[in-house]
């Protein structure tokens, strides 16, 4: 995916000049520091101003252009919202947003329900009688959200992506990544001394003794470390042969005799499943152990915790808190909560997105801006097609296989042709959490139910009012929802070519495309198969490339001594450097490039790396940034302008990069890959 963002969002906030219309304003020149030399640290110097004037709201983890963004389209969902709940007695869509948002917003009743939603459930965990009838209610537990244990559902083949198969893979820790466990920093310790805390705190709230809670949270955390000493890195999670093994039922049996895999699996909701994708059997033969040595009440323990974990936002106003201090303050650095509607609208996105994207997309992105955006996507095609046709390392048999693959790539921009239908799924004013345990059962049942047929290459993974875009291997295509192309404050016609070729040619949809030939995304062919279409002199010229790539982000320091880690950030790098070089080659092909017309001083091409950086507008608190290294395969934003710039000759000539300054690098160390 294009953006890490957390979409957590609070008042917009734009510096201006005194000018107070849009079209007097220019937001690339506005947010400028002159102070800083670009040729030095060009994201300072691109964003400098907005970041120094608009401080990290308290309710916040990070600050910038995608809460701006989101700003603008949580005000149009509130309205959406708020007229669907005045239509008392509305039927379909009207209704079911509606009564979500009266449930959510429904404070009275959800103080006194507590927890009571969840207490049949919870009742179920505790009047289990022995390990296998445990396992079947954790299997009930994977059919509502709360993925115990283990993670499963059906998703693409691999190796066939025309079959929806059944996978597994690993899962059930608290803690954001298995790395929490095991790191050494400070910032680590920190929350791994945090973890037994919150889970005792949970658990006081549940009614139990303080003492009897610590116990159970310790012996909880002893469970789940031994999970995460045999899970998978986050980079070793990237290689998809390494994490492809397909087994049938009797051969998992065998290395998990205390999982009854066939029940499990039509518990959960699938019947006549004879063949399973394994992520990683080796985590499987340890879970298979663990459950074997714990004790029952740590197992029953473990599933009662993770029920009230994964439902505390939705519950009375001391469980919201509790996780709120722990995942929102400890790990990320958040110092209050948001508003409740916006947390409710986020609940709303997760639970039934799709049906609120209808009615958004609609109201909010016309044909005008999608055929610009579907015009672009083809202009940057073309630009990519011409550079892999002069590439000098790549043998010609692999350049038609990458060109085959590349014209292949299915563009989706704005809103799906075909909506999902979600008139089975029941939603009243009742219950807050009970609308989201239906939801997430809503959404297991409709995932299996594509369990055995033919792939739905028209499906949307996420809703149009997202700010954030992906590519799927598996379909070969680029998802780009509307929510991405916004620029906040400004109309679409508004905006120069120069600013959105790079706000969205090059970061969005560059970027996208180019994850079809990062390190991972290079492995799947023009059909989305898993299937080695390479050359081995090819593959050898690709990895070394890559590697100058993976070296100079290892080598760069995000907060505090924790570096970035370069293999498990490298597809990101990539998409990111291919992204600018093909946004920049479409962008040259303008008229408005060939006029070389200034805008506010600048040139087009000062312009398009500005309106690169745009997209990268963001501060972090350090907690957020350190949670962000060990968690997720994206660099920060300021590495994710800085990192690629010094690796392209146009910015050298924009900026007159010299040997003096700190982004110069010399062509021998530059990466030389597309």
């Amino acid at each position: 995916m294009k953006k890490n963002v957390f979409l957590f969002i609070a008042l917009l906030t734009i510096v201006s000049s005194a000018c107070t219309t849009s079209k007097q304003r220019d937001i690339l020149a506005e947010n400028i520091d002159t102070t800083i030399n670009p040729a030095d640290d060009f994201f300072a110097y691109a964003n400098g101003f907005w970041l120094k004037h608009n401080p990290i709201p308290g309710d916040e983890t990070s600050w910038g252009i995608g809460q701006l963004v989101n700003e603008e389209i949580y005000s149009r969902k509130l309205k959406i919202n708020e007229a669907a709940a005045a239509k008392n007695g509305a039927k379909g869509i009207d209704q079911q947003i509606g009564d979500f948002w009266k449930a959510a917003m429904d404070t009275v009743a959800i103080e006194k329900q507590g927890a009571a939603p969840l207490k049949d459930e919870l009742a179920a965990i505790q009047n289990a009688k022995d390990l296998p009838s445990l396992l079947l209610q954790a299997a009930k537990m994977h059919t509502y959200g709360v993925g115990v244990f283990f993670g499963e559902g059906v998703s693409q083949d691999a190796k066939n992506s025309e079959v929806m198969s059944y996978q597994l893979w690993q899962g059930g820790l608290g803690l954001p990544s298995r790395d929490y466990f095991f790191n050494t920093d400070e910032k680590s310790l920190k929350i791994k001394a945090a973890y037994v805390p919150y889970i005792q705190s949970i658990f006081k709230l549940m009614g139990y003794e303080e003492s009897k809670a610590l116990k159970m949270a310790s012996a909880i955390f002893s469970f789940e470390e031994a999970l995460a000493k045999n899970s998978r890195k986050l980079e070793a999670l990237r290689d998809p042969y390494a994490n492809y093994n397909k087994m049938s039922i009797a051969e998992l049996s065998k290395i998990t005799d205390a999982l009854n895999w066939k029940q499990l699996i039509t518990t959960i909701g699938l019947k006549n499943v004879d063949t399973i994708i394994v992520g990683q059997p080796e985590f499987l033969t340890a879970l298979n152990s663990l459950l074997k040595s714990t004790e029952l009440q740590t197992l029953k323990d473990y599933m009662s915790f993770h029920l009230i974990n994964d439902y505390a936002s939705y519950l009375s106003t001391a469980f919201v808190n509790a996780k709120f201090d722990f995942y929102g303050k400890t790990i990320r650095g958040a110092k209050v909560q948001r508003p409740r509607w916006k947390r409710v609208l986020d609940a709303e996105e997760g639970a039934m997105g799709e049906a609120l994207g209808q009615l958004f997309a609609k109201e909010y992105f016309n044909e005008t801006a999608k055929k610009r955006y579907e015009d672009m996507v083809e202009n940057v095609r073309d630009a990519y097609k011409a550079r892999i046709e002069k590439l000098t390392w790549m043998t010609d048999s692999t350049k038609q296989k990458a060109l085959s693959k590349l014209s292949a790539i299915t563009k989706k921009v704005g809103y799906p042709e075909k909506w999902k239908d979600f008139s089975s799924l029941k939603i009243d004013a009742s219950s807050f959490a009970l609308n989201m345990m239906r939801s997430n059962a809503w959404w297991n049942a409709y995932s299996l139910s594509k369990y055995g047929k033919p792939v739905d290459r028209t499906e949307w993974d996420m809703t149009p009012q997202t700010y954030n875009a992906y590519y799927n291997p598996s379909n070969n295509e680029i998802v780009l929802p509307a929510g991405i192309f916004t620029v906040p404050g400004f109309r679409d016609e508004e905006l120069d070519d120069a600013l959105v070729y790079g706000y969205a040619a090059a970061s969005t949809i560059g970027h996208e495309i180019t994850h079809g030939f990062d390190d991972e995304g290079r492995q799947f062919d023009a059909k989305g198969n898993l299937k080695n279409w390479w050359s081995t002199a090819d593959e050898e010229q690709f990895t070394k490339r890559a590697q100058n790539l993976v070296n100079q982000f290892s080598n760069m320091i995000a907060v505090d001594t924790m570096h970035i880690n370069g293999k498990q950030t490298l597809g990101e790098n990539l998409a990111d450097l291919g992204g600018l070089l093909i946004g920049l080659d479409a962008f040259k092909l303008t008229a408005a490039y060939k006029a070389g017309k200034t805008i506010s001083g600048y040139t087009p091409l000062q312009r398009f790396f500005l309106g690169y950086a745009l997209g990268w507008m963001y501060s972090y608190r350090d907690e957020s940034i350190a949670s962000q290294i060990v968690t997720d395969v994206h660099a920060p934003a300021k590495q994710r302008v800085n990192g690629p710039m010094p690796n392209i000759p146009e910015f050298y000539e924009a900026f007159k990069v010299t040997p003096k300054n700190k982004l110069y690098l010399p062509d021998s160390l530059r990466v030389q890959l597309w």
